[in-house]
């Protein structure tokens, strides 16, 4: 199975676009190519019932960020500030950045 090539990368603001998060924004903890999806960083809470163990001696309740569907998300630009699609663009020493089409500024860092 070929790897996918994803609009996001892990530590981009990205902005949610639709289901029960929708308008929130957040940073990309983890991205997981192969089932197109990633995790943003306290977006999608859900509750995880474990047991105790070695690592958690307690067990219970435990909190974390579940996956949202990558089409779902959009970059959220950093001179603009507004969620955008990104198209690449090639600068003169011949790096491919990702750039904003609405204002035409480079996203990457």
């Amino acid at each position: 199975m070929a790897v996918k090539k994803f609009h996001v990368k892990k530590g981009d603001l990205v902005q949610v676009m639709a289901g029960k998060e929708k308008g929130k924004q957040g940073k990309v903890l983890q991205v997981f190519f192969t089932k197109n999806r990633l995790t943003v960083e306290n977006l999608n809470i859900v509750k995880r019932h474990t047991r105790p163990s070695r690592q958690n001696q307690e067990g219970g309740i435990v909190e974390k960020e579940a996956a949202i569907a990558a089409s779902n998300v959009m970059i959220v630009c950093s001179s603009c500030n507004k969620p955008t699609r990104t198209g690449l663009r090639t600068l003169e020493d011949g790096t491919r950045v990702r750039s904003c089409k609405k204002c035409n500024e480079t996203v990457d860092r």
